[in-house]
């Protein structure tokens, strides 16, 4: 809520308020015309207020469910390492072995070069 519609019901209730030293007008008219615009007030107030209340309800269920979401990834993640353990393992050895074989090759062009000199 805004200041500004806060003070303007202040100003309603203090004109609506009797003073003890004014005599009271008998305008039932500009009373009904009041208190219809409070009802109208009350009726927006509530209606922001359920549409505040649906917005939270929306966000805590979009909450849990991401919740649900990280914790099925956290899950798939402690399955998935012993996985990439393995590969990066079997990664490193192939690395390894590609080394040796390009070690194996490079002696073997450079005794063919020995052979056509």
């Amino acid at each position: 809520m805004t200041q500004s519609f806060w003070e303007s019901e202040v100003v309603e209730e203090a004109q609506a308020e009797p003073r003890p030293e004014e005599p009271q007008p008998q305008e039932p008219i500009a009373e009904a015309g009041t208190l219809a615009l409070s009802v109208d007030d009350f009726s927006a107030l509530e209606d922001r207020i359920l549409r505040a209340v649906n917005l939270v309800k929306r966000e805590r269920l979009a909450r849990a469910e991401a919740e649900e979401r990280a914790n099925r990834v956290k899950a798939q993640l402690r399955e998935q390492g012993p996985l990439v353990d393995g590969l990066q393992t079997e990664l490193n050895s192939l690395r390894a072995e590609r080394d040796h074989v390009r070690q194996r090759v490079e002696r073997l062009l450079a005794q063919l070069d020995a052979l056509e000199l």
